[in-house]
């Protein structure tokens, strides 16, 4: 005898398939859904099938978007001599929350990993080197994650990138978090704050 019925079990696999989801969490979803207002059960479907058809990547700066360009492309009181790039759209928002940065960003779709069989071709990199031909772009600040693969990506870009003699190549400062203790502090966070030191 079948423990779960058809449907159910069709519903368990499909959001066993999103990301972090596994068989248990799929299986309390799905318990939760059934229990729900049809309204409800509706509303949540309607609005994924809508966001799947109507966000796209914007044409400039390739972030997730339902207009093109975006809001911060199109915005007129962003500097746009200045590019920051990010591995993902999901990164322009944690970067926007600090609400200490008023350029415009640039989306890779990725990092490259030769592990996972994403290489240099793979990631907007190109993209990124016609705008920077095409625009006036004084600064490129690097942004991808401090992560082996982030790091790869990062050096690969600034060697890309080293023909534009004008251009300014930066990369995001590491360090020790606010708020945290020396003493707590791993070796290679202390070493990245002591090489990353600003004056005073």
């Amino acid at each position: 005898m079948a423990v779960y019925s058809k449907p159910m079990l069709e519903l368990i696999s499909e959001l066993g398939k999103l990301p972090g989801i596994g068989r248990k969490t799929a299986s309390r979803l799905a318990y939760h859904i059934i229990n729900m207002e049809s309204e409800q059960v509706e509303k949540i479907a309607n609005s994924m099938v809508n966001a799947k058809k109507l966000i796209k990547n914007c044409s400039i700066c390739y972030n997730l978007t339902d207009k093109d360009p975006c809001d911060i492309c199109s915005a007129p009181n962003r500097d746009k001599s200045v590019i920051l790039v990010v591995a993902e759209s999901k990164d322009i928002i944690a970067i926007e929350k600090t609400k200490e940065y008023n350029g415009v960003y640039h989306v890779l779709g990725g990092v490259i990993s030769p592990m996972e069989g994403i290489m240099v071709e793979d990631i907007r990199i190109k993209e990124l080197v016609n705008r920077i031909g095409r625009e006036d772009i004084k600064e490129v600040i690097l942004a991808t994650g401090f992560n082996v693969e982030g790091e790869t990506t990062a050096m690969v870009i600034k060697k890309i990138l080293k023909p534009f003699k004008e251009l300014k190549v930066t990369r995001l400062a590491r360090g020790i978090p606010s708020g945290a203790d020396l003493e707590y502090t791993d070796e290679t966070t202390l070493a990245n704050a002591i090489s990353a030191r600003n004056e005073l």
